[in-house]
Protein backbone atom coordinates (compact mmCIF):
# COMPACT_ATOMS: atom_id res chain seq x y z
CA UNK A 1 0.00 0.00 0.00
CA UNK A 2 1.24 3.48 -0.83
CA UNK A 3 2.35 5.43 2.25
CA UNK A 4 -0.55 7.49 3.71
CA UNK A 5 -3.21 5.66 1.67
CA UNK A 6 -5.79 4.06 3.94
CA UNK A 7 -9.03 2.15 3.46
CA UNK A 8 -12.00 1.57 5.70
CA UNK A 9 -14.77 -0.94 5.06
CA UNK A 10 -18.15 0.70 5.52
CA UNK A 11 -20.92 -1.16 7.29
CA UNK A 12 -24.02 -1.78 5.18
CA UNK A 13 -27.16 -1.91 7.33
CA UNK A 14 -29.70 -3.65 5.08
CA UNK A 15 -33.30 -4.66 5.62
CA UNK A 16 -36.44 -5.12 3.52
CA UNK A 17 -36.63 -1.35 2.87
CA UNK A 18 -33.13 -1.01 1.39
CA UNK A 19 -29.88 -0.12 3.12
CA UNK A 20 -28.12 2.60 5.09
CA UNK A 21 -24.36 3.20 5.00
CA UNK A 22 -22.51 5.71 7.18
CA UNK A 23 -19.98 7.46 4.91
CA UNK A 24 -18.43 9.84 7.45
CA UNK A 25 -17.99 9.83 11.21
CA UNK A 26 -15.76 12.17 13.18
CA UNK A 27 -14.58 9.25 15.34
CA UNK A 28 -13.01 7.42 12.34
CA UNK A 29 -9.25 7.89 12.03
CA UNK A 30 -9.40 7.72 8.21
CA UNK A 31 -10.83 11.28 8.11
CA UNK A 32 -7.92 12.95 9.87
CA UNK A 33 -7.50 15.88 9.43
CA UNK A 34 -11.13 16.86 9.27
CA UNK A 35 -12.79 17.42 5.89
CA UNK A 36 -13.49 21.03 4.93
CA UNK A 37 -16.31 20.26 2.50
CA UNK A 38 -17.94 17.45 0.56
CA UNK A 39 -19.17 17.01 -2.98
CA UNK A 40 -20.26 14.26 -5.33
CA UNK A 41 -19.69 13.67 -9.00
CA UNK A 42 -22.00 11.64 -11.20
CA UNK A 43 -20.18 9.99 -14.10
CA UNK A 44 -21.37 7.94 -17.06
CA UNK A 45 -20.31 4.35 -17.81
CA UNK A 46 -16.72 4.07 -19.02
CA UNK A 47 -15.78 7.65 -18.12
CA UNK A 48 -12.24 8.13 -16.77
CA UNK A 49 -11.58 11.14 -14.53
CA UNK A 50 -7.81 11.17 -14.16
CA UNK A 51 -5.09 12.20 -13.44
CA UNK A 52 -4.83 15.04 -10.95
CA UNK A 53 -3.05 15.88 -7.70
CA UNK A 54 -3.00 18.61 -5.08
CA UNK A 55 0.32 20.17 -4.08
CA UNK A 56 -0.76 22.22 -1.06
CA UNK A 57 -1.59 19.46 1.42
CA UNK A 58 -5.15 18.50 0.54
CA UNK A 59 -6.23 14.95 1.38
CA UNK A 60 -9.17 13.37 -0.47
CA UNK A 61 -11.53 10.72 0.89
CA UNK A 62 -13.45 8.82 -1.82
CA UNK A 63 -16.63 6.79 -1.31
CA UNK A 64 -18.78 5.32 -4.11
CA UNK A 65 -22.37 4.81 -2.89
CA UNK A 66 -23.86 4.14 -6.36
CA UNK A 67 -22.37 2.15 -9.23
CA UNK A 68 -18.77 0.87 -9.32
CA UNK A 69 -15.47 2.66 -9.85
CA UNK A 70 -11.84 1.69 -10.21
CA UNK A 71 -9.66 4.16 -8.32
CA UNK A 72 -6.02 4.60 -9.26
CA UNK A 73 -3.40 6.20 -6.98
CA UNK A 74 0.19 6.70 -8.12
CA UNK A 75 2.98 7.84 -5.80
CA UNK A 76 5.42 10.15 -7.57
CA UNK A 77 6.56 11.90 -4.38
CA UNK A 78 10.36 12.06 -4.38
CA UNK A 79 10.63 11.79 -0.57
CA UNK A 80 8.22 8.86 -0.24
CA UNK A 81 9.31 5.30 0.64
CA UNK A 82 6.63 4.09 -1.80
CA UNK A 83 7.69 6.32 -4.72
CA UNK A 84 6.80 4.64 -8.01
CA UNK A 85 4.10 2.43 -6.52
CA UNK A 86 0.59 2.15 -7.94
CA UNK A 87 -2.54 1.17 -5.99
CA UNK A 88 -5.92 0.36 -7.50
CA UNK A 89 -9.20 -0.23 -5.68
CA UNK A 90 -12.59 -1.26 -7.01
CA UNK A 91 -15.34 0.06 -4.77
CA UNK A 92 -19.05 0.73 -5.03
CA UNK A 93 -22.36 -0.85 -4.25
CA UNK A 94 -20.76 -4.32 -4.08
CA UNK A 95 -17.93 -3.17 -1.77
CA UNK A 96 -18.65 -0.14 0.36
CA UNK A 97 -15.30 1.32 1.32
CA UNK A 98 -13.74 4.73 2.03
CA UNK A 99 -10.32 5.43 0.49
CA UNK A 100 -7.99 8.05 2.01
CA UNK A 101 -5.84 9.57 -0.75
CA UNK A 102 -2.83 11.77 -0.04
CA UNK A 103 -3.54 14.66 -2.38
CA UNK A 104 0.04 14.96 -3.57
CA UNK A 105 -0.23 11.50 -5.17
CA UNK A 106 -1.71 11.35 -8.66
CA UNK A 107 -5.24 9.96 -8.45
CA UNK A 108 -8.37 9.41 -10.48
CA UNK A 109 -11.09 6.90 -11.26
CA UNK A 110 -12.96 5.06 -14.00
CA UNK A 111 -16.64 4.08 -13.97
CA UNK A 112 -17.05 0.32 -14.39
CA UNK A 113 -20.06 -1.53 -15.78
CA UNK A 114 -23.10 -0.24 -17.63
CA UNK A 115 -24.47 2.15 -15.01
CA UNK A 116 -23.65 5.65 -13.86
CA UNK A 117 -21.56 5.94 -10.74
CA UNK A 118 -21.65 8.50 -7.96
CA UNK A 119 -18.41 9.35 -6.20
CA UNK A 120 -18.44 11.26 -2.92
CA UNK A 121 -15.35 13.16 -1.81
CA UNK A 122 -14.59 14.67 1.57
CA UNK A 123 -11.51 16.86 0.87
CA UNK A 124 -9.61 18.54 3.69
CA UNK A 125 -9.46 21.94 1.94
CA UNK A 126 -12.09 24.17 0.43
CA UNK A 127 -12.01 24.40 -3.36
CA UNK A 128 -10.63 27.78 -4.44
CA UNK A 129 -12.28 28.74 -7.73
CA UNK A 130 -9.82 31.63 -8.25
CA UNK A 131 -6.66 29.56 -7.61
CA UNK A 132 -7.39 25.80 -7.63
CA UNK A 133 -4.85 23.52 -5.94
CA UNK A 134 -4.74 21.10 -8.83
CA UNK A 135 -2.30 19.77 -11.39
CA UNK A 136 -3.61 17.62 -14.24
CA UNK A 137 -2.17 15.20 -16.77
CA UNK A 138 -4.04 13.01 -19.32
CA UNK A 139 -5.60 9.74 -18.12
CA UNK A 140 -3.61 7.78 -20.72
CA UNK A 141 -0.18 9.26 -19.95
CA UNK A 142 2.88 7.00 -20.18
CA UNK A 143 4.07 8.64 -16.96
CA UNK A 144 1.78 6.43 -14.84
CA UNK A 145 1.79 2.64 -15.35
CA UNK A 146 -1.96 2.07 -15.28
CA UNK A 147 -4.05 0.69 -18.12
CA UNK A 148 -7.57 1.72 -17.13
CA UNK A 149 -9.00 -1.17 -19.19
CA UNK A 150 -6.89 -3.88 -17.51
CA UNK A 151 -8.31 -6.08 -14.80
CA UNK A 152 -7.92 -4.44 -11.37
CA UNK A 153 -5.29 -5.68 -8.91
CA UNK A 154 -6.77 -7.94 -6.27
Amino acid sequence: MIEDVETRDLQVNADERGHLVETFREDWDIYDPDPAMSYYSLSYPGVVRAWHRHVEGQIDHFVCPKGRVKIGIYDEREDSPTEGELNTFVIGEHKQQAIRIPGDCWHGFKVLGDEQAMLLNFPTKLYDYEDPDEERIPYDTDRIPLDWDAEPHK
